[in-house]
């Protein structure tokens, strides 16, 4: 199925992005390079419906040339007759499993960083307006804007706070990374001291100083959870929370999701040997286009509720894991049936 359905999205692919890769000039190793990760990416992200329609096409044929019937008549019991089935599944889910934690993110990784280079324009790839971090224990910065390719900020605020009381705040009109001494340059800058009765204020037209923070750090790439390991995702969801990113929602579809694979591949392996098992009159292409549909609606729960957990307060975990229940429960109402 991957080898059916890669060479084609590839060739629609092409033919869609073949103006703008010819206006830009991208060298051909950079292009072939882009494919490997286009298969990658696009393999990791439809194997479990690839795994689904291979089960149907397998178990149809058997079907349709009336072996199940021979197997469950010579008093194989149904269970015994999914155990290859189940360990099939098994080796494509640690398979899944691998492919998600490791190397699926490095695919990712090359794929959005060629899109947004030479295939989106002008589309920002990241967060730029109205940034509010908490970069360590005490302190916490705001930028109203943020331009990435001139790393340069507006309406700058740094707030310094011990046991929940102001010590300092910094204000900036500007404020801009400057690489060659590598500090940052604020202009009309205002430092405000609070004191018990009177506070300290410093006014300064310009003024370069050192911060504990990089400015690339503070606007990850939108896509920033997609290209991380297991690990270094974990690590970065932590730091971002202690942050206040407003992104977390996206962050945790990604966590989450790379154990929801593996568990799909055993629920879209029982529906697929539970519909497909039955020799039907309209032969293996009633029980494809029942796979496909059933595929399609997946697809619809999987994207709607990641939308939701993305965009609003829907709870990551239950997005990620409510398609798999609910076809988890449709699994065991197939099977049941199946079996009778």
């Amino acid at each position: 199925m991957l080898l059916l359905f890669i060479p084609i999205g590839i060739t629609v692919n092409l033919a869609e992005k073949i103006d703008k890769i010819l206006e830009h000039e991208v060298p051909f190793n950079a292009v072939a390079q882009y494919y490997l990760d286009f298969t990658i990416y696009f393999a990791n992200l439809l194997f479990p419906l690839f795994l689904f329609l291979s089960v149907i096409w397998f178990t149809s044929k058997l079907a349709n040339n009336t072996e199940v019937i021979a197997f469950l008549s010579s008093g194989v019991s149904f269970a015994r007759f999914l155990r290859p089935y189940f360990i099939g599944a098994s080796i494509v889910a640690v398979f899944a499993l691998v492919l998600g934690m490791f190397l699926a993110p490095q695919a990712s990784k090359g794929f959005n960083e060629f899109t947004f280079k030479y295939l989106k324009g002008n589309k920002k790839d990241k967060e730029t307006r109205n940034l509010y971090r908490q970069i360590n224990d005490t302190d916490y910065i705001y930028v109203s804007s943020f331009d990435p390719k001139n790393k340069r900020g507006n309406d700058f605020t740094l707030e310094h706070i011990v046991d929940n009381k102001l010590i300092y705040k910094i204000e900036a009109k500007n404020i801009r990374f400057i690489d060659k001494d590598s500090t940052y340059r604020l202009t009309r800058y205002t430092k405000r001291i609070i004191g018990e009765k009177d506070d300290i204020l410093i006014k300064n037209n310009r003024k370069d100083t050192l911060f504990s923070f990089d400015l690339e750090d503070l606007t990850p790439v939108q896509y920033i959870a997609e290209t991380l390991n297991y690990g270094e995702l974990n690590a970065f969801i932590k730091k971002e929370e202690s942050r206040g990113s407003s992104n977390i929602g996206r962050y945790k579809v990604v966590q989450y999701k790379k154990w929801s694979l593996p568990v799909s591949v055993f629920i879209l392996t029982i529906i697929a040997v539970a519909v497909s098992s039955i020799k039907r009159r309209g032969g293996m292409g009633v029980n494809l286009a029942f796979g496909i549909f059933i595929a399609m609606i997946y697809v619809f729960f999987d994207k709607v509720f990641g939308v939701m957990a993305e965009q609003s307060d829907f709870p990551p975990l239950v997005a990620v894991w409510f398609p798999n229940l609910v076809f988890g429960i449709l699994a065991i109402y197939l099977l049941y049936n199946a079996k009778r």
